[in-house]
């Protein structure tokens, strides 16, 4: 039997985290899955990042991740979304090539030490008792590990949706995890089923693009990793159209053969991402729905086109895409599908992505309910660290070392804590509102946010190490500067900047958070400020301009962190705390925490319920104090 330190079920985006993010640290990684050709395949749109998944993605980079350099390796056209809106709201993204994309991955898998790739399929899992130590393949290899990560994705009893025709499958193509699935069960685990999908393939040679409106890159284009000096490939344009009238009285007069709504489905799809006949219904006031045409690759024609997902039947889909201004003579090179495949409730986890019921078993990505590419990779670079943090010898008795980034610290943070607290009713997608301080959580700044405390925990190797102490080093420099340089409001109405007559100084980095005047500005008073990295520059601006708002957010953030520790007496008689439903009376009196921040893990804990244990908190110290 083969040993490892950690085992990884599943080559997409999450297992491809979790795998280098194992052996980052030093962790003997074992990464099944059925081919090892499709690592990195990017089944749904080639594209990473967006609003708020965006922020995800820098995250990861921060952590010396994976998908950030990948995606930048792979990338054919950037953006900044929301750009007309503040920097904490700005998402960057990147349409991908997805052959280069694949390529990219799989080389930097391979170049990871400590790795190892077993192809095959997971039928079963080892137990010890009630503890998860390893695997059984499905050709009767067993492979054993201190902690093992599930990364599925869509494959556990995964089943494909074209109109009438069901097909089983995890992607179109490759055979889905029954036994798995069927195992999961068995054990107990609470599960249930989601829904997602991808609209059709189409030809870009058949579609009139002289007819559809032009939507360029930014450029230059903005890369995602810190580490990438320059994007190297050809950057290229996509195209709007939109449906209309026409199409939409296709679909309508076709929705008895759609799946979602004939019954064939019974799961729940992603509400911000829904399906066009899903829109068409749900919208039925709108007369038209925009269209994204993206190209897939620099060196084919197939074009994915982003926004009419679909399950309808193929004559239904060519009938309804040639509706369409500039795609009259469209030719579909694979239809689109739906796919419902099962989950795990992520209520059952630990913030660490463990299983509260199955010791050393990890869960990451479509797995726990979410949906998209980046939500995955959080994950399973989270898990896949966790598990090596447990599989480095302190066993089960949960005094291992966790790796565990607060609601304050990171969007990866929000989106764990949203999904162990909550739960999911609809697959979970990361927004920026989803964030209750995205002012100090943005995407320009992750690196400060992040780095050091993977260095801690020995997931950033020295290239980023070398890289981020000479940023932080250019940004303290660059800060102090400006904290120095001061101004006098006589001086500065000399220079032309207009300021209240009080004679009170204002230093230079506090002048960058008036309205009316910007970096130029200050650089014809002060020359040296020009010197300063641009990239730095930008970072101190936002900085700057947010100061007053970031100032009363910290403390914010202080208040919560604080409560957060609130410690609660041993001694503590949940069931005498008046308000409490029964229910949550009887968790607390079960769980027995420790602190308020483990109290708000709880499976059904509410804010309200907080409330009234935190006054019961601070009137029994008071009480005891009294005593005294």
């Amino acid at each position: 039997m083969n040993k490892y330190d950690v085992i990884v079920i599943g080559g997409g985006h999450a297992g491809c985290e979790a795998g280098a993010g194992a052996a980052r640290l030093g962790a003997s990684t074992c990464l099944v899955t059925h081919q090892a050709n499709t690592i990195g395949e990017m089944s749904c749109n080639p594209a990473i990042g967006g609003l708020g998944k965006g922020h995800l993605v820098r995250e990861i980079d921060a952590l010396d991740g994976l998908m950030g350099h990948v995606a930048d390796a792979g990338g054919i056209q950037f953006r900044i979304l929301n750009k007309s809106k503040g920097p904490a709201v700005q998402g960057p993204r990147a349409q991908a090539d997805r052959k280069l994309y694949k390529a990219a991955m799989q080389s930097a898998i391979s170049a990871c030490q400590n790795l190892s790739i077993v192809e095959g399929g997971v039928e079963d899992l080892l137990m010890d008792e009630d503890r998860v130590v390893g695997v059984i393949l499905k050709d009767g290899r067993r492979l054993s590990a201190g902690a093992v990560v599930l990364t599925t994705g869509t494959f556990l009893r995964g089943l494909i949706h074209i109109g009438e025709q069901r097909i089983p499958a995890g992607r179109l193509g490759e055979q889905p995890s029954i036994a798995l699935a069927d195992r999961l069960y068995d054990l107990g685990l609470t599960m249930g089923r989601l829904k997602t999908g991808t609209p059709p393939r189409l030809d870009g040679d058949s579609i009139h693009w002289q007819e559809l409106a032009e939507q360029p890159g930014d450029n230059p284009p903005v890369p995602f990793s810190s580490l990438t000096v320059k994007i190297e490939n050809p950057q290229i344009c996509c195209h709007i159209t939109h449906t209309n009238t026409k199409t939409h009285d296709i679909i309508r007069n076709n929705l008895d053969r759609a799946p979602i709504y004939s019954g064939q489905i019974e799961s729940t799809g992603p509400r911000y991402c829904p399906s066009i006949e899903d829109k068409i219904v749900r919208f039925e006031d709108r007369t038209s729905h925009q269209i994204f045409l993206e190209p897939e690759s620099l060196d084919n024609s197939v074009i994915y086109p982003n926004g009419i997902s679909t399950s309808l039947p193929e004559d239904v889909q060519r009938a309804y895409v040639r509706s369409i201004k500039g795609l009259e003579e469209a030719v579909i090179l694979q239809p689109g599908y739906a796919i419902e495949y099962d989950y795990v409730d992520a209520r059952e986890l630990y913030p660490t992505l463990e299983n509260r019921k199955l010791p050393g078993l990890f869960c990451a990505g479509q797995i726990n309910g979410t949906t998209g590419y980046e939500e995955a990779a959080g994950q399973g670079l989270l898990a896949g660290i966790n598990a090596a943090l447990l599989a480095g010898g302190l066993g089960s008795d949960r005094q291992s070392p966790d790796f565990i980034l607060s609601r304050t610290d990171a969007y990866l943070g929000v989106m764990v804590d949203d999904l162990v607290r909550n739960g999911i009713s609809e697959p979970y997608r990361m927004f920026t509102s989803r964030a209750e301080y995205r002012l100090k959580l943005r995407s320009d700044n992750a690196d400060s946010r992040l780095t050091a405390k993977g260095q801690l925990i020995g997931c950033v190797g020295s290239r980023r190490a070398n890289w981020f102490a000479d940023h932080a080093r250019k940004l303290q420099t660059a800060g102090d500067l400006l904290n120095s340089l001061t101004l006098l409001p006589g001086e500065a109405k000399k220079s032309g900047l207009k300021l209240n007559q009080d004679g009170r100084p204002r230093s230079a980095f506090e002048l960058l958070s008036y309205p009316d005047i910007d970096w130029h500005d200050l650089e014809k008073i002060w020359p040296a400020m020009s010197e300063i990295d641009p990239a730095i520059q930008k970072i101190i601006d936002v900085d700057a301009r947010y100061a007053v708002y970031l100032d009363r957010q910290e403390r914010d953030i202080k208040n919560y962190n604080k409560e957060q520790a609130l410690k609660i007496p041993r001694e503590f008689d949940f069931s005498a705390v008046g308000g409490l439903s029964n229910e949550i009376s009887q968790k607390l009196q079960a769980h027995q925490p420790l602190t308020l921040g483990q109290a708000t893990k709880i499976d059904g804990m509410t804010p309200a319920a907080l409330m009234i244990l935190i006054a019961h908190i601070k009137k029994h110290s008071q009480s005891q104090a009294a005593k005294i």
